[in-house]
C-alpha cells in the first residue's frame, strides 16, 4: 500500500493542476530546435496523443522565446519555458504566453533579475518550478558539504527568495544522476516546504538503462508519497518512450491508469508455446488500445489459470493450443496459431 500522501500546495499550469490530491503529472520534454515551429509543434502533438500532460521547451535564445506564441497556437497542453543563464529569456517566454517557467538556481542568481521574472510571472499568475541539478550547483560557502545538502540549501534559498517577492505559484526539483543522492535530496525537501514536487532522475541514459534507474528513484518516491510531476529522461529521439517509462511506474504502483497492463510470464523449460513472440506481438497490438485493462499471457499450469483468470483478458498457454478467460470465466480454447487473434478479439468485448 501506497504511503500516505504527502500534502503540497495546489497550483495550476495552464489547465493542468498540481499538487493537492490530485494525480501525479507526466511530463516530458521537446527534443526538437524550439525554433523549428514545425517540428516542435509535431513533437508536442504526438506526445498529447500518448499521454504526455505538460511539456517544456529548451529556450536557448530569444528566438526561441517567440516561438512559443505560434508553438502554443498550434498545441492543447500547457508548455514550459526551460531557461538558463539569461533572465530575460525568461521575460519574453512569458510576453510569449508560457504557461509555466523552470529556472536554474546554478546559472540564473542575480536577485535583481529573478526580481524582474517575478513580477512578470506574477502579473500573468504563471508558476515558476525552481529547478535544481546536482551537475549545475551554484556556488556555495559550503563547498565541501555533501551534494544532497548543497542541493536543498539551493533549492531553500531561491524559494526564500521568491517568497520574498511575494510569489507562491512555486513548484521545485532536486535531480541528480546518482539514484540515492536525488531520494535523499527529495526526502529531505518534502519536510521543509509544501510546495509540489517534480520528480526525475537527470540524464538518466538510454532507453533501457534510464529506463530501469528511473524506476528505482522515482518509485521509491512516489511510494514514500512523495512527488506530484513526474518526467522520465532518455536519451532517445522519440520522446514518447518516457511518457509511456513514466505511465508504466505510475501503473506499477496504482497511482494512474492508463492504457494496457501486459502481464507476462518469462518463459521457462516448462513452457510449450511461443510466450515471448506471443507477447511481444500482442504488445504491439495494444499500443492502439487508450482503456486501462489488464491482459495476461501465461506459459504453463504452474501461476497460468490463476494470473489468467485475475486478468480482464487472459491466456493459459499448452501445448498447441491456449485457453483464453474473460473476467475470470473460461471462454474457449483455441489452436496456436489464432492466440493473438482471438485474444485481441476479447480485448475489444472488454
Amino acid at each position: 500500500m501506497i504511503k500516505h500522501r504527502r500534502a503540497s500546495k495546489v497550483i495550476r499550469v495552464g489547465g493542468v493542476e498540481i499538487g493537492g490530491a490530485g494525480p501525479i503529472v507526466v511530463q516530458s520534454m521537446t527534443k526538437t530546435d524550439t525554433r523549428d515551429i514545425k517540428a516542435t509543434v509535431r513533437q508536442i502533438r504526438q506526445l498529447e496523443e500518448c499521454g504526455c500532460e505538460i511539456v517544456r521547451v529548451a529556450v536557448p535564445d530569444m528566438d526561441a522565446a517567440r516561438a512559443i506564441v505560434d508553438i502554443k497556437k498550434q498545441v492543447s497542453i500547457p508548455i514550459i519555458a526551460d531557461i538558463h543563464f539569461d533572465y530575460r529569456l525568461a521575460l519574453e517566454a512569458l510576453k510569449s504566453g508560457t504557461d509555466g517557467l523552470r529556472l536554474n538556481p546554478g546559472n540564473i542568481s542575480d536577485a535583481a533579475q529573478i526580481a524582474a521574472v517575478v513580477r512578470a510571472a506574477k502579473e500573468r499568475e504563471v508558476p515558476i518550478r525552481v529547478g535544481v541539478n546536482a551537475g549545475s550547483l551554484p556556488k556555495s560557502s559550503k563547498k565541501k558539504a555533501p551534494v544532497v545538502q548543497r542541493m536543498v540549501d539551493a533549492a531553500l534559498d531561491e524559494v526564500q527568495l521568491l517568497e520574498s517577492l511575494d510569489f507562491d505559484l512555486i513548484k521545485v526539483s532536486l535531480k541528480a544522476f546518482d539514484v540515492p543522492t536525488t531520494i535523499e535530496s527529495y526526502e529531505a525537501i518534502a519536510k521543509k516546504i509544501t510546495y509540489p514536487l517534480h520528480l526525475g532522475i537527470t540524464e538518466a541514459g538510454l532507453p533501457w538503462s534510464g529506463a530501469i534507474r528511473s524506476a528505482v528513484g522515482l518509485g521509491v518516491l512516489l511510494y514514500e508519497g512523495i512527488g506530484d510531476t513526474i518526467r522520465v529522461s532518455l536519451t532517445t529521439a522519440n520522446a514518447c518512450q518516457e511518457v509511456e517509462a513514466a505511465y508504466e511506474i505510475l501503473k506499477a504502483l496504482k497511482l494512474r491508469e492508463h492504457g494496457p497492463t501486459l502481464v507476462s510470464c518469462p518463459s521457462c523449460g516448462r513452457s510449450e508455446s511461443d510466450i515471448v513472440g506471443l507477447a511481444e506481438m500482442l504488445e504491439k497490438r495494444l499500443k492502439g488500445v487508450e482503456k486501462p485493462i489488464k491482459v495476461a499471457v501465461m506459459g504453463c499450469v504452474v501461476n497460468g489459470p490463476g494470473e489468467a483468470k485475475d486478468a480482464d483478458v487472459g491466456i493459459a498457454c499448452g501445448k498447441g493450443r491456449g485457453v483464453i478467460f474473460r473476467k475470470g470465466e473460461k471462454v474457449r480454447i483455441v489452436e496456436e496459431d489464432d492466440l493473438l487473434e482471438a485474444l485481441m478479439r476479447e480485448v475489444e468485448k472488454v
